[in-house]
This record gives structure tokens, C-alpha cells and sequence, in this order.
């Protein structure tokens, strides 16, 4: 399959950081997009600097740090900055940066750069959770929101002093790919599923044998993950059950963490009770052992016995047939279907094939096998519709991946 085209060389990126204490966390954020390669200007508040000081900037960017609207004045930089920019990212985005930007405020070097940026703008918000849910700042993201520009939810976990709850800047690994995703496709987190209830399965489901050894495969969850953190900052209500992932979890999602074919099973079953939509991104094993050893199963001069298998559940042929008796009011059910071809038939072949006894709505065939999909930051498909269409989706970040398939699902969608 065709490789997704290269970014240019230099991309410009201006990352704003406003006054709140998750600006250290930037720092890392801030190495992750120089070591991609992108040219990186910081323009931090005057809050901002008490927090984390100039020199830490521009030691990371390897550029002077743009504090205010008076230095350089002959280069104009309030409005030079967001003119010149590919991506205006934003991290942390407190609750009076967000205020400040949904009323249009100037009174800084940050704020004027968004007034005058023309490309992507992406927020990604820190603060109490009391500051989140308050109506003023509910009010000012969708503003934002409404305008064009991407606000992600924020985390969930411990805050400032002994409190939890949503409201932690999400990790810097994830801020990174999604502002990647935005400089190869800027149009790829539309806000198309505001509201939207949506359930994902990632990760791959293990068989136990014994207490301590299980069949198993290869997936790490990271193209479940993936489509969790895209679904999310297109303005889905996510819910994500990941079957023995070892990831953070994606900001703004709920997370229902399983390990056997049986506990995935029950666990969507649940959810998918509230979903529009259900996406099997998960590795679900085809088989599990007739029995399971009470203790572990010691090493002896004998022939190891036999392993005797039986079939699992088709937990995404039961969807389906939930929404035809009408048990389930799912608008949208997305398969994948992991090949790796043989005598019978190509990828392609094997995954036509599934679709049509699966009975879903789209199946994303994957290429597995020698380094393909599995445990890797890439990944290829062809995005295959019950309607006969089929969308080759080039080799590329998994990011990539997840937006063509949000794409799709919101397409089917009814308005």
C-alpha cells in the first residue's frame, strides 16, 4: 500500500503555555515535538513564567522564548507569530486562557497570536475539576469549539494537593500525536460527534492455561487507543474496554479494563446497551482451553499432553444480531478483521469474506505479521463498507488510521 506523503522538513509550531502548574509538564510535550523535527517557538504567559522560566523554553525549543508584544517590536510579532504558524498548540489551556480566547481578549503576546493564527488551534486544557464543569467555562469551549478550534477534554486522576477527579492536562505523549495528526490533516478532529455515545474495544484478550500462562497475541491496544483519543477530541462520550493494555488512558474516556474473551464479552455487552456506535478494535482470542490447570503445570520427562480447544464467542456476530431482533439500538458497528493471507485467498479476500458474515456495517482489514500493525506506531487498511465501497488507508501513524475510520462512522451516522 502507498506510504502516506512525508510532512515537509519544518513545521512551525507555536506553543502557547498559560499560568497553571501542569506547565511542567509541557517541558516533555515540548522535547517530543523538537525530536519530530518541528521548529517550535514558545510563547508562555507572564503566569506561565513563574511556573516553569525562559531559559527551560528556549533550551528545549533551541529558539528565543516570545514573551511579550514589546520585544522585536520591529518584526511584529503579535501578528508575524500566527501568520507563519502550521499548528497553534496550546498546553495547559486554563479556564482564563479558554475565557480570554472565546472573547477574542488581546493582552498579550499569546492571545494576539491566536487572534491572527489561520491554522489548526488546538487546546489542551488543565484545572480543577470544579474549574472544567463550571458553567462559564462549559460555555467558552463550545464557543471555541463552534469557531473551529479542538479543545480536548482533560484527564482524569490526581489534581493539585489531595483532590481527583477530571481536569489533569493529558500526557504529553498523547497532546503530540494529536497535534501530528492535525499538521498531516487538519480537518481530521471535526467536531462531527459531539455527544456521541461511542464504545471501543482494544487490546488482545488472554486465555488462561494455568495461573501463570495464557494464549494470547500480539496487540498492544495502541490502534484502540488511538481511535479512543480521536473519538474523544471530535467531542464523543467514549467508553473504551481494553483487554490487558498497558497504556495511559486516553483523556475524556471512561476505561473498562478486562483480560479473557469472557470478561470483554461481558463487559461490551453492558456498554453497547448505551452506544450508537461500537467499534472492534480489539485482538479477540478465536479459541480458549476446554480446561484451565488449577495449579501451575510443571515441566516433567513426559510428552506435554495435548491442548484442548474450544471456540469463544463471536462477540461482534452477537452485536450484530442484538441490533436485527432489535436488542440493541446501535446505529454504527465497525469490525477488524487481522489477516495475514494463505492458499485460499489474499488479505483483501479473507476480509471481504468476513464482512459479509459478519453482517457489520464497515471492517477495517489489517496486513498482521513480520512487524505489520501489531505492537507498531504504523498501520494500513482498507476500510471495507457493507455498501460495497472500499478506502485504502495509506501507511501512517495510527492516528491517521482512527481519523479515516471516525470519518467513515460519522458519515452513517443519522443526523
Amino acid at each position: 500500500m502507498p506510504e502516506v506523503p512525508a510532512l515537509p522538513a519544518v513545521r512551525r509550531i507555536v506553543l502557547g503555555v498559560a499560568g497553571g502548574i501542569a506547565a511542567y509538564k509541557v517541558a516533555d510535550l515540548l522535547r517530543k515535538l523538537t525530536e519530530a523535527g518541528h521548529d517550535v517557538t514558545v510563547v508562555p504567559t507572564a503566569s506561565a513564567l513563574k511556573f516553569v522560566g525562559a531559559p527551560t523554553w528556549a533550551a528545549l525549543s533551541h529558539n528565543p522564548v516570545a514573551t511579550d508584544v514589546w520585544t522585536a517590536a520591529e518584526d511584529v510579532p503579535h501578528v508575524q507569530l500566527g501568520r507563519r504558524a502550521d499548528l497553534v498548540l496550546v498546553a495547559p489551556a486554563t479556564a482564563d486562557l479558554l475565557a480570554k480566547a472565546a472573547s477574542g481578549f488581546a493582552d498579550d503576546l499569546l492571545t494576539n497570536t491566536l487572534l491572527t493564527a489561520r491554522c489548526p488551534v488546538l487546546f489542551a486544557p488543565a484545572m480543577h475539576t470544579e474549574m472544567w464543569q463550571h458553567p462559564a467555562t462549559v460555555e467558552n469551549v463550545a464557543t471555541l469549539r463552534r469557531r473551529g478550534a479542538v479543545v480536548v477534554e482533560p484527564a482524569s486522576g490526581r489534581l493539585t494537593g489531595s483532590d481527583t477527579g477530571q481536569g489533569r492536562l493529558p500526557e504529553p505523549a498523547e497532546i503530540a500525536r494529536l497535534a501530528e495528526l492535525l499538521l498531516r490533516r487538519p480537518d481530521a478532529l471535526s467536531p462531527d460527534l459531539i455527544g456521541r455515545r461511542v464504545l471501543i474495544t482494544a487490546g488482545g484478550t488472554r486465555e488462561p492455561l494455568d495461573p501463570v500462562r495464557f494464549l494470547g497475541n500480539r496487540s498492544s491496544g495502541r490502534q484502540g487507543f488511538d481511535l479512543a483519543t480521536v473519538a474523544a477530541a471530535r467531542g464523543a462520550r467514549v467508553t473504551l474496554v481494553a483487554a490487558n493494555v498497558d497504556l495511559p488512558p486516553p483523556a475524556g474516556t471512561e476505561v473498562l479494563r478486562v483480560s479473557s474473551t469472557e470478561e470483554l464479552r461481558e463487559a461490551t455487552h453492558g456498554a453497547a446497551k448505551d452506544a450508537e456506535v461500537v467499534i472492534m478494535a480489539a485482538a479477540v482470542a478465536d479459541f480458549r482451553p476446554l480446561t484451565r490447570a488449577r495449579s501451575k503445570i510443571k515441566k516433567s520427562d513426559a510428552a506435554p499432553t495435548a491442548i484442548e480447544l474450544v471456540r469463544n464467542p463471536d462477540v461482534l456476530a452477537e452485536l450484530v444480531a442484538g441490533r436485527a431482533t432489535g436488542q440493541l439500538n446501535t446505529a454504527v458497528i465497525v469490525g477488524f478483521a487481522a489477516e495475514t493471507g494463505d492458499e485460499d485467498g489474499d488479505v483483501l479476500t479473507h476480509g471481504r469474506a468476513k464482512l459479509a458474515r459478519k453482517g457489520c456495517d464497515l471492517l477495517v482489514v489489517n496486513a498482521v505479521g513480520e512487524g505489520k500493525a501489531f505492537g507498531q506506531p504504523d498501520n494500513a487498511g482498507v476500510l471495507l463498507g457493507a455498501d460495497g465501497s472500499e478506502v485504502q488507508i495509506p501507511l501512517g501513524p495510527k492516528m491517521v488510521l482512527a481519523a479515516a475510520v471516525c470519518d467513515a462512522v460519522a458519515g452513517l451516522l443519522p443526523r
